[in-house]
């Protein structure tokens, strides 16, 4: 069977707050763009404990202008 690959969170996470420091926005500036009452949610991605939602995923893509796959980090 073939091996299908696997999201890694942490990496995606490291990937998001990389991604987030290049643009030079503040996790407070990205909170802003999504609309959360708190943070908390970016927090939860970039440390690995949590992914985006697709919808959210859109959104970071469109915000960093990179492709979604230049978010999401596999371990194949």
């Amino acid at each position: 069977m073939e091996k299908l690959p696997v999201i890694n969170m942490a990496r995606t996470g490291r990937n998001i707050a990389a991604l987030r420091l290049q643009q030079g926005m503040s996790v407070r500036a990205l909170q802003q763009v999504f609309g959360f009452a708190t943070p908390q949610a970016i927090y939860k991605w970039q440390n690995g404990v949590s992914l985006p939602t697709v919808d959210n995923l859109v959104i970071l893509s469109a915000v960093f202008h990179v492709p979604i796959d230049h978010i999401l980090a596999t371990d194949e």
